[in-house]
């Protein structure tokens, strides 16, 4: 038989209970509350699944409590835990709690609770970010784009190798760097990232077919 959100009441009544609270369901809005002694109400919201819905629903019962969870049937696998993983997160930046059901024996796993979450900012990401921000050359991509085929500050860089090449032909990468101002042009030609560069001999490397290629389409990626 299909399972059903009241499925998950039984263990998730026994959950608070065990932890001394009195607990009732479909009280006003709420699926569960729970209460113990004059501390501020505890309320759980019950669903299948993760969902906007039940997100949006948490948010609005902060307006009657600050103890607020949402409680999902846990699924197996490495998608569950990954969804699992990320609305963690997102609870612990709305200040709600979050709580998976097992419903085959009834184990009931607290992920987080309710609370006021301060994330710690990375620095070193922050860095990379403002990095990447300040070396690429105007704005070449559409926002919202997917990754694949992302114009870079690094594939920018590689492109005012190619085009030096293309019009210069093979040269030394010392050359190189001084005439594009890429300092690191030797190393990139040498990695050859795109396939766009060959090795001529020790120190001279000159433009591949698909280098060439790539030069067509260069004034838009350099930002011309």
């Amino acid at each position: 038989m299909a399972e059903r959100e009241t499925d998950l009441y039984p263990p998730v009544k026994a959950f608070l209970e065990a932890q001394g609270y009195v607990v009732k369901s479909e009280v006003g809005a709420a699926d569960v509350v729970a209460i113990c002694g004059a501390e501020p109400p505890v309320i759980v919201e019950l669903k299948l699944g993760f969902s906007l819905t039940l997100v949006h629903q948490c948010v609005a019962r902060l307006k009657v409590s600050d103890d607020v969870y949402m409680a999902v049937q846990r699924g197996k696998g490495k998608r569950f835990l990954k969804a699992t993983k990320d609305m963690t997160t997102l609870c612990r930046r709305l200040g709600l709690g979050l709580m998976t059901v097992r419903l085959s024996d009834g184990l009931v796993q607290v992920h987080c609770d309710p609370g006021t979450y301060t994330p710690r900012k990375n620095t070193k990401r922050q860095g990379q970010l403002l990095r990447e921000f300040a070396r690429r050359q105007g704005d070449p991509n559409d926002g919202g784009q997917t990754r694949s085929g992302l114009i870079t500050a690094y594939r920018q860089d590689a492109l005012k190798l190619a085009v030096y090449l293309f019009e210069v032909g093979a040269s030394k990468g010392a050359d190189v760097a001084r005439e594009t101002g890429v300092a690191r042009a030797t190393t990139m030609m040498r990695d050859d990232h795109y396939g766009w560069f060959e090795k001529v001999e020790t120190g001279v490397y000159g433009l591949t077919p698909s280098g060439a290629d790539a030069v067509a389409g260069s004034a838009t990626v350099l930002g011309s």
